[in-house]
């Protein structure tokens, strides 16, 4: 009995190692051309820019110089990075937060409402992002609803400053943001183990105690994702902090538009670029790394 036993290890082994046939490649093959056309020959031709220069008719000379990373560490284009850097990291905090709470609801109600309270999350963000956008400035303006209810029950004596500010920036971008928070930390409390948390309980852990050694551990990929997926694009984020900011706080997404647009200095927003592609990935590292620490 043992060879029937051998021969079906030594296929099954076989198997697993057997290289990917044509039709494999042929499968993958729009995935790689894709990546390729739009997301590799784009990098590339950012890096290649960020080390050209302007002459003096405007025109992009391709002569390898640092002088565009060395003006992006100048003070004020530093200011404008680590400006930037706040508001993700606050934005992710904020993120964190409010979306946990709300994705340990869904994920721990009853599975025929949770598809219900899915679609009451991600039916706000089934209109233009433009159209959100425009509607937070409406309420926030000086003549909008928020201020008029204020001002109206007799709480303020007359409107308050709230669009155009630092607060403005940080309500959008949460605002904007948030599902993409709470929709894989419920993932990942849709996969919690009952059994852990009762032992939890039975071993004498109280609610804050097991929370924070039970269940946020086993929520912790879910919630590395979410920051992941909140911090990396709130970075360079420029359509929300333009419309709701009204330049008055500059971001580095702002920088890089304004560069490749009206400043008409490409180089110089392709090094900046460059740098955030940069933060992007060593985000990421920093991230594998815990993972991988913790495993």
């Amino acid at each position: 009995m043992a060879l029937p036993s051998a021969v079906s290890n030594t296929g099954g082994s076989d198997m697993h190692r057997r290289k990917p046939g044509l039709l494999a490649w042929l499968i993958l093959l729009p995935l790689v051309a894709w990546l390729l056309l739009f997301v590799v020959a784009p990098t590339v031709m950012l890096i290649v820019v960020s080390f050209a220069e302007r002459d003096a008719l405007g025109r992009i000379v391709y002569e390898f110089n640092l002088q565009n990373y060395a003006r992006a560490f100048d003070w004020v284009w530093l200011k404008v990075m680590l400006l930037s850097i706040w508001y993700a990291l606050l934005t992710t905090i904020l993120c964190m937060a409010l979306g946990y709470p709300v994705a340990y609801f869904i994920g721990r109600a009853p599975e025929r409402w949770r598809t219900t309270l899915l679609l009451l999350v991600m039916v706000p963000f089934w209109t233009s992002f433009l159209i959100r956008t425009y509607a937070w400035i409406t309420i926030l303006s000086k003549d909008g609803l928020l201020n008029a209810l204020l001002v109206g029950s007799g709480i303020l004596t007359e409107p308050l400053a709230l669009l155009y500010t630092p607060f403005a920036i940080v309500l959008g971008l949460v605002y904007n943001f948030l599902p993409f928070m709470i929709l894989p930390i419920y993932t990942s409390v849709e996969k919690l183990d009952n059994a852990l948390i009762e032992a939890a309980y039975d071993l004498g852990a109280g609610p804050v105690r097991a929370f924070s050694q039970v269940i946020i551990p086993l929520t912790r990929p879910g919630i590395a994702a979410g920051a992941m997926l909140v911090f990396i694009p709130s970075i360079a984020m420029f359509a929300i902090t333009t419309l709701m900011g009204g330049g008055s706080n500059p971001t580095i997404g702002e920088v890089i538009f304004k560069q490749f647009t009206s400043g008409r200095n490409q180089p110089f927003g392709a090094a900046l670029g460059t740098l955030l592609l940069v933060i992007f990935l060593l985000a990421l590292w920093l991230t594998n790394r815990q993972r991988e620490e913790r495993n």
